[in-house]
């Protein structure tokens, strides 16, 4: 799969798109530019990642199951292969899953799945609960894949030892179609004790790239 990586130096960070985006897009939509002064800096190494959405949870010729496990063939390589390319051409310690809204879910998804890989979180927007993509499927893998669902019962020490030390921020709109998404991922997150920051943006703040660049400014 392609991808594209920005920047010599600083903390790295796996970039998701859109839904069913490219790993094109945060180039073509603005994102780099917005914090081309971080990149030039040496402050920040992107890593812009292709999606299997398409192939996936938006899948509609195949059944969920398939949909659920074309999903998990992504995460597979992102661990196998992105991952290890990473740490080769960056040797910081730390390494952020970033994500504006279907990719949002992405970001949260793998860092809560795997917090001793990810040790922080960015989602802009993020769509954080695709459930309505299975058409009313579910088994355990849909389960341990819906961070909504599965986060209210966690209690593996394991898990606790990472999120705590992690960062974790939640930025939304306040006319974000996916805000009441992120409120309830935040208050899950909270009543577990799980340091995360939920930002709601005002001034018409809403689900697109000119709210997520003013977002990716702000917090990498």
């Amino acid at each position: 799969m392609e991808l594209l990586v920005f920047g010599h130096a600083g903390p790295p960070a796996i970039a998701f798109s859109t839904s069913c985006g490219r790993f094109f897009d945060f180039e073509d939509r603005g994102m780099v530019n917005a914090v081309r002064h971080k990149i030039e800096a040496g402050h920040l190494q992107l890593f812009c990642i292709d999606s299997v959405d398409a192939e996936s949870w938006y899948n509609r010729t195949v059944v969920p199951r398939a949909r659920l496990a074309r999903h998990l063939r992504f995460e597979q390589y992102i661990l196998e292969e992105v991952v290890p390319f990473v740490r080769y051409r960056n040797g910081c310690s730390s390494l952020n899953a970033i994500g504006c809204s279907f990719g949002g879910y992405h970001a949260v998804n793998i860092a809560l799945r795997h917090p001793e890989i990810f040790t922080g979180t960015l989602s802009m927007g993020g769509a954080l609960d695709p459930s309505g993509f299975l058409s009313g499927y579910y088994d355990q893998d849909c389960y341990l894949n819906l961070p909504t669902h599965y986060m209210p019962n966690i209690s593996d020490a394991h898990y606790f030892y990472y999120y705590r030390r992690n960062s974790c921020i939640l930025a939304t709109g306040v006319d974000d179609v996916c805000r009441e998404m992120n409120q309830q991922m935040a208050h899950i997150l909270h009543t577990k004790e799980i340091p995360c920051r939920l930002d709601v943006w005002g001034d018409g703040a809403g689900h697109d790239w000119h709210t997520w660049q003013r977002m990716i400014d702000a917090y990498l």
